[in-house]
């Protein structure tokens, strides 16, 4: 019994289990903000109305909690999946060759440290009701882990080294920093929205209409720099017709396409009196961009 329970531990730790984990570590990041703002949009935030218990009696749900209490609590089990692929991934790059080792310990432990601040957090977020300061605090953490396991699945892929023009070079940091300032004045036109999580929670009490456009200023100006890029690099690159197109040009095209989708949702959003289900997407719209953004900052890095 014991050999056979080796046989089928051994392999979970398996260094060529690393890109299945990077990968799973990634998209369950992103899932959970996405579930996250299923909580929100539902109605759904205080389905659960305390912490570290779903209620004063129970860990789990209760039928008097309905599905707002199914809702919650199903975000909160999604936390030990996460916690699970994290360990999966720390033991895995721990047995892993020493290159290896050197190159992924920092970004796979703070991938398992990030998941009970993200818990901790929430909860501070149910005591307080739904206090959107905190709200915003928890998606602006899901950013980070999102792009600390995009250069964990970067660093387990180790793509090839790549010529870059010195300009595609030289917009990486700016693209990079208007992206993110985008993404975290849009947690704060989030927080002013209608969308609370309960019909009781406070709202920041900014104006939502003006914030809209402080919101809308970095994000042109990222689609700009993002447009500039991948003009560069096509025309690096058409003199070698035939040829693979390079990572960096792929990661660009995509990272357009999202910020252009994005662009065009956050516009409806605002003509269409910000409807749940746009939210929703926009939402997995942002977690998917940082993730874009951090890779196309590392295609740009000699490394």
């Amino acid at each position: 019994m014991l050999q056979t329970s080796k046989r089928f531990v051994k392999p979970l730790f398996a260094e060529l289990r690393l890109p299945l984990y990077g990968w799973l570590s990634l998209i369950s990041q992103i899932l959970i903000v996405v579930t996250g703002g299923l909580v929100r949009l539902t109605g759904s935030g205080l389905g659960c109305p305390t912490w570290p218990k779903c209620t004063n009696e129970s860990i789990t749900t209760v039928p008097a909690q309905g599905y707002h209490g199914v809702i919650e609590f199903a975000n909160r089990l999604l936390t030990f999946a996460l916690l699970v692929i994290a360990v999966l991934t720390l033991i895995a790059v721990v047995r892993s060759s020493v290159r290896k080792v050197q190159k992924l310990t920092w970004p796979a432990v703070l991938l398992f440290l990030g998941i009970p601040a993200q818990a901790i957090l929430g909860g501070f977020t149910v005591l307080t009701k739904l206090n959107p300061w905190l709200v915003g605090a928890h998606f602006v953490l899901s950013g980070v882990m999102i792009a600390i396991a995009s250069v964990l699945v970067w660093r387990i892929k180790q793509p090839p080294t790549q010529v870059i023009p010195s300009l595609v070079y030289g917009l990486a940091w700016p693209t990079t920093v208007f992206g993110a300032i985008t993404v975290i004045i849009g947690v704060l036109v989030t927080g002013a929205g209608p969308h609370a999580g309960d019909a009781n929670s406070a709202r920041n009490g900014l104006n939502l209409e003006v914030w809209f456009h402080y919101h809308s200023y970095p994000a042109y100006i990222m689609l700009t720099l993002v447009l500039m890029q991948f003009g560069l690099l096509v025309r690096v690159e058409r003199p070698f017709k035939g040829q693979p197109r390079s990572l960096a040009l792929n990661i660009s095209g995509l990272l357009l396409i999202v910020t252009v989708c994005q662009a065009v949702i956050g516009v409806a959003q605002a003509r269409l009196g910000v409807p749940a289900a746009l939210v929703g997407i926009h939402m997995l719209g942002a977690s998917v961009l940082v993730s874009l953004l951090t890779f196309n900052f590392l295609s740009t890095r000699a490394k």
